[in-house]
């Protein structure tokens, strides 16, 4: 479920872009292959090397202020770790494990900003990449540094709202102030919480989140952050971070991460000979990305908890059934059978298999060429293609993929995909059955 990773300001769907783009944080959730809005990047943290002249207002809060450039050549990645050193001359490493983001910043012996005395300051904002955030809370602990807090969000094309959780934790160096921020101007209060900027539950657009300032780090001018991350709540954020990352172990977690990734892409083998590096680069690249998504979100469904597998961010089954989904039969058929068996799970509570669904809502289509009534629209307008899930389902029976799927259920629900017009087009199954029949 977590994917660190940089934010940039500009096309930023998956969260990073390498045009060049001036970063403004570090977010620890991302799905990839939107094809529409923005997605996720809630509450990104950001880190300075200390205010000048000591003054907490002085240091750069909102987004505009604070986006800062990378420096060339410093970016380094492969599965499981991210590398990056902004032109703040602060290095910010990155690894993960299911649920939780670990950071590494490492600030600069002098701090490239005039008359700043090394007190790193790192501060956490109440938004995501979008900029959907219609209501949010946040709790700084300045005895510890740890920061709590959640917010309410809009999905990338999907109907509907979700909620997000963070817990935050610091190692490395002795707190020495902390507060809260709103607009550009921050504050020593432990709390805020933001309501919706109207009666429709429209986003609310001030600036906002947590600040800890610290003492001189203590060794190699280090300090981590380590950010949980949970759609059930902040105390379930936190139980993640302490259970997943229980010392802070930077290297430890890489090293989990890279053999995860390891154990996944060790089924293929590559025959030496008539093939480039550069062909092989992209290959190996494809397969990693073939990986990332759909997610496992099992345990995390705020919705109903059933103790089947839950999978999430499926962009979108009309895009994927041809393509990730028999690719992942073959490469990893467990997580393959987990994902069928999350489907019909769907089905189950929801009364219809997903053809799109991301943070917990159900995604829609809504392009239809100017000129096309209701009464023309088949099949390739709203859904874009029908019930896509019903091919991910077959191809899985066909393949054996078969381990705890009740195909019975699986039955029913390609049977009403076919039989039955569901009530809202967009989301879910296929249009104009009668029409259909009747030519």
């Amino acid at each position: 479920m977590a994917k660190a990773g940089p934010d940039i300001y500009g096309e930023n769907q998956g969260g990073f872009a390498s045009d060049g783009s001036p970063i403004y944080g570090y977010s620890h959730m991302h799905d990839s292959g939107t094809g529409g809005s923005p997605s996720l990047g809630n509450f990104p943290i950001f880190a300075q090397s200390g205010c000048p002249n000591g003054d907490i207002n002085a240091c750069q809060y909102t987004l505009w202020e604070r986006m800062t450039d990378r420096i060339n050549g410093t970016i380094h990645a492969r599965p499981g770790y991210f590398d990056i050193t902004l032109a703040n001359n602060i290095r910010t490493e990155m690894t993960v494990t299911n649920h939780t983001a670990l950071y590494r910043f490492t600030f600069p012996d002098t701090p490239t900003t005039p008359n700043t005395t090394s007190n790193p300051h790192i501060l956490i904002e109440l938004t995501d990449l979008p900029q959907t955030r219609s209501e949010g809370n946040i709790t700084v602990y300045a005895s510890n540094g740890r920061i709590t807090g959640g917010g309410r969000f809009s999905p990338s094309f999907g109907i509907g709202t979700y909620q997000s959780y963070f817990c935050l934790d610091f190692d490395g160096a002795t707190v020495k102030d902390a507060g809260v921020w709103s607009n550009s101007r921050a504050a020593r209060a432990t709390s805020l919480k933001i309501v919706p900027g109207d009666v429709r539950q429209t986003p609310s657009d001030r600036p906002a989140g947590g600040w800890v300032q610290f003492e001189q780090p203590k060794v190699n001018n280090e300090i981590l952050a380590r950010v949980g991350m949970s759609f059930i709540s902040e105390a379930q954020a936190c139980a993640n971070a302490e259970r997943e990352v229980p010392r802070n172990n930077f290297d430890a977690v890489v090293a989990a991460a890279e053999s995860a990734w390891r154990a996944k892409l060790d089924v293929i083998t590559i025959e030496s000979g008539g093939v480039s590096e550069s062909f092989l680069t992209t290959f190996w690249s494809g397969v990693y990305r073939s990986m990332i998504s759909p997610q496992d979100y099992t345990g995390e469904n705020p919705n109903w908890d059933s103790g089947e597998p839950y999978y999430d961010s499926f962009y979108c089954i009309w895009d994927s059934f041809r393509s990730i989904h028999p690719l992942l039969t073959l490469l990893d058929p467990q997580s393959q059978t987990l994902m069928v068996r999350s489907l019909l799970d769907i089905y189950r509570h929801e009364g219809w298999l997903p053809d799109c669904r991301m943070s917990h809502c159900k995604g829609q289509y809504h392009v239809r060429p100017s000129n096309m009534t209701v009464t023309d629209c088949n099949s390739t307008g709203f859904t874009q293609g029908g019930s896509n899930a019903d091919v991910v389902i077959t191809d899985a029976y066909l393949k054996n993929i078969s381990e705890g799927i009740d195909w019975n259920l699986a039955y029913e629900a390609v049977v009403k995909d076919a039989e039955e017009e569901p009530p809202n087009w967009d989301v879910e199954g296929i249009t104009q059955l009668p029409s259909k029949v009747s030519s």
